[in-house]
């Protein structure tokens, strides 16, 4: 099928075609995805990763995190956006995924998790990504930087904020870091106090 369109600035002719090739709006991510194969990241995700299926239906779970890890760069903020991706033939195929798991399948990898296994998980990871950077004389710094996120709505241990205008929103301290170079300063950590629940 081929149409003639008049663009909407300059008035010039363009021809739509339509075409059985996959096409995706998240092309943008192939290098990302190459990035992620350049590092090895799908090896050192299924060997460390503690959940283990034995459905043969199942989606691999080191699969699932990975989608999971494309939703968020892709801009979800809830694992329901992540259903957006679902559609997307082409992504699949970057990503070498013959089925793109659910949301409900991604947060179901979650609930499995416990503290002892995002340890055991996120120990090697944190290793792997470290023995990545090139060696420096004088190594490398941590920065710490405390900061606040406002929140709306019910959450545990935060306090109201005093200013009227803004009587619903809640703060709740949190801790930020990055790795970077140069000599270590000192950081200077705001103490959090301890509210009533």
């Amino acid at each position: 099928m081929h149409r003639k369109v008049t663009s909407l600035w300059g008035g010039s002719k363009v021809v739509l075609r339509q075409t059985p090739r996959a096409v995706t709006p998240f092309g943008g991510l192939s290098v990302f995805i190459e990035f992620l194969g350049r590092v090895g990241f799908a090896k050192q995700v299924s060997e460390h990763l503690p959940v283990h299926l034995k459905s043969p239906n199942a989606i691999p779970p080191g699969e699932t995190f990975t989608a999971f890890v494309i939703s968020v760069v892709a801009g979800a903020r809830r694992f329901a956006h992540s259903s957006l991706l679902r559609a997307d033939r082409a992504l699949h195929a970057l990503l070498g995924m013959k089925r793109f798991p659910t949301d409900g399948t991604m947060r179901n990898l979650f609930k499995r998790f416990k503290q002892g296994m995002v340890v055991r998980f996120y120990e090697p990871l944190w290793a792997w990504q470290l023995a990545r950077l090139p060696k420096r004389q004088g190594g490398y710094s941590l920065d710490l930087d405390s900061t606040v996120f406002e929140r709306y709505g019910k959450q545990e241990g935060v306090k109201k904020r005093v200013q009227p205008t803004e009587a619903r929103a809640r703060i709740t301290p949190s801790l930020t870091g990055g790795a970077g170079r140069g000599p270590l300063c000192p950081a200077r950590l705001a103490a959090q106090r301890q509210h009533p629940r």
